[in-house]
């Protein structure tokens, strides 16, 4: 069996300056994103795992040649076209998984992307999403998910074609127990099917036949602010201490 982790990380950031390059509790931050993939390795010896980095930024490459977790990491050359604000990673991680299947002449069974600013996983989380795409031929891909604190039958709005604010999702739901179960990305661990990679993706990853794996809601961040990252931090030397199946460096 073979599996592709897919690492993407462009130059620059609008909400934390250079954040795919910084470091968190005194190591980079794409450190624990490729320790975790040595955990899932090092758990499944009997699966072919191969590493590719997709960016352009010549100090995330420099940093990722200088680690000692995953050997003959692949290096791919974040196109221009594909470096914008408003590109889906998921057309990201497409060109990265048939830069690596044609240059390998590889077939794979899944490809596997890690966010590197989520770096607070258990190797077991990976497990799940991964075994649940190859135990479940019906998806096209499985995400990593948290159960949402809002709900949009119950306590969200949004603006309506009057001009009013009422609930995005029509419902006579009096509280919010009777609600059914949401759930929001975790942005943390995704899994795709090859044969979905090499598809004419022309909707959101969200309109395909999708599955989930819940996490802790504790172990995702969304890093989007320097006080974001200050909390990160804070909560990775808690939650690293209570929790030793967290990923550490």
């Amino acid at each position: 069996m073979n599996i592709l982790f897919t690492i993407c990380g462009r130059a620059g950031s609008k909400g934390v300056k250079n954040k795919n390059v910084k470091e968190m509790c005194g190591h980079p931050l794409v450190y624990y994103t490729l320790a975790a993939i040595k955990g899932y390795k090092d758990n499944h010896p009997d699966r072919n795992i191969y590493v590719a980095l997709n960016t352009d930024s010549n100090l995330l490459v420099e940093i990722v040649r200088n680690q000692h977790y995953i050997e003959d990491v692949i290096f791919v050359n974040r196109k221009e076209s594909l470096a914008g604000d408003v590109v889906a990673k998921v057309e990201v991680i497409k060109d990265t998984y048939l830069s690596v299947k044609n240059s390998t002449k590889m077939e794979f069974d899944a490809v596997v992307d890690l966010d590197i600013t989520s770096p607070m996983r258990r190797v077991t989380d990976i497990e799940a999403v991964v075994d649940s795409l190859l135990d479940t031929p019906e998806y096209d891909l499985v995400f990593s998910v948290v159960k949402a604190r809002r709900s949009p039958y119950f306590n969200m709005v949004e603006k309506k074609e009057d001009g009013m604010y009422r609930k995005i999702c029509k419902s006579m739901y009096s509280t919010r127990q009777q609600t059914p179960q949401s759930y929001e990305l975790n942005a943390s661990i995704y899994a795709y099917r090859p044969g979905f990679l090499e598809s004419v993706i022309d909707k959101t990853i969200l309109d395909y036949n999708c599955g989930i794996v819940e996490m802790e809601d504790y172990l995702v961040l969304d890093i989007d602010s320097e006080d974001d990252f200050e909390m990160m931090q804070i909560l990775y030397r808690y939650y690293s201490e209570k929790d030793e199946s967290i990923v550490r460096c």
